[in-house]
């Protein structure tokens, strides 16, 4: 069984408090409770209102947030409270009954196109993984059960999946007017049905918790640390929108040459290389002048 891991991260209101774990606790749906007998379906929350700060738990996708009287500071209680979920987790304790969630999710996705024609972006109104994920071929896709199932379709070439979207490369045998209705809905049944859309030790297999993430840049080069900061915040949200992502791969200090792997819709994309050339290579010499040549791409 893969194990539960919590981290704190605060919110614009200082009274929230957000514990964010490494893999869904609830199928895809929320929960809000006041107190602890509207806490009856939930027995973590029930635990939680037993300290006595607890005013208002709500429980979604793969956090929980809670609200504090004034009574005492996040500071000094966030890090015994996090312990408090990470053991009852670990301890198998229940997070919602299982008769809360009979009811289905109501569930909404559209299609969107992307700068690359061969590439659709499947857009959900719930958060559905909690980092990304990109599957080139059925067998790489063992940890994701919806990847796999996407596979099935003989027109699907590879599946990428971001915070609330899926992404779609097809081959060129099939139109997306001829298919688009059919993954959408078939992604949205999926969803509604509380499927897995990876498995909970998935992130951690691929090296991609937050912990995970952290310790690999904190063993990268001053140069490429202030590189992924430029991509994080400049290049990966306009990315993002359109169904891609551009990875930090290396950095050579000699040659002074960036590589970068291209995701989702950027992978192959026409204008990817134009993207690169015109965009994300001038922006990398303009804010570090002298240490920066040529950024490469690979498509992923």
């Amino acid at each position: 069984m893969n194990t539960f891991k919590v981290s704190v991260q605060e919110t614009s209101n200082n009274a929230i408090i957000k514990f964010e774990l490494n893999q869904f606790i609830t199928k895809h749906q929320s929960f809000e409770f006041n107190n602890i007998d509207e806490a009856k379906l939930s027995p973590l929350a029930q635990q939680l209102f037993y300290l006595p700060f607890v005013k208002k738990v709500y429980i979604s996708g793969n956090f929980v947030a809670i609200e504090r009287y004034d009574i005492v500071q996040w500071a000094d209680v966030q890090d015994e409270v996090a312990q408090q979920i990470e053991t009852y987790l670990n301890d198998g304790g229940i997070v919602i009954e299982a008769s809360a969630e009979v009811q289905k999710v109501p569930v909404t996705v559209y299609a969107e196109s992307t700068p690359n024609p061969s590439v659709m972006k499947f857009v959900t109104n719930k958060k559905i993984v909690t980092t990304l994920f990109e599957f080139t071929s059925i067998d790489e896709a063992k940890l994701s059960p919806l990847a796999t199932e996407l596979f099935h379709f003989p027109f699907v070439k590879s599946v990428f999946i971001d915070e609330n979207y899926v992404s779609i490369t097809k081959y060129d045998i099939a139109e997306w007017q001829d298919i688009t209705i059919e993954i959408r809905e078939y992604i949205k049944t999926y969803i509604e049905n509380g499927k897995d859309v990876v498995l909970p030790n998935a992130a951690e297999s691929l090296q991609k918790t937050t912990a995970q993430v952290d310790t690999q840049f904190d063993k990268l080069d001053t140069t490429s640390q202030e590189i992924v900061n430029i991509l994080e915040q400049y290049v990966k949200p306009a990315v993002a929108s359109d169904g891609g992502n551009i990875q930090f791969i290396s950095y050579d200090e000699n040659t002074k040459n960036v590589s970068v792997l291209l995701q989702g819709a950027c992978s192959g994309c026409p204008s990817s290389t134009f993207t690169l050339k015109s965009g994300i290579e001038n922006m990398l010499k303009e804010m570090l002048p002298g240490k920066v040549e040529m950024v490469e791409a690979i498509n992923g």
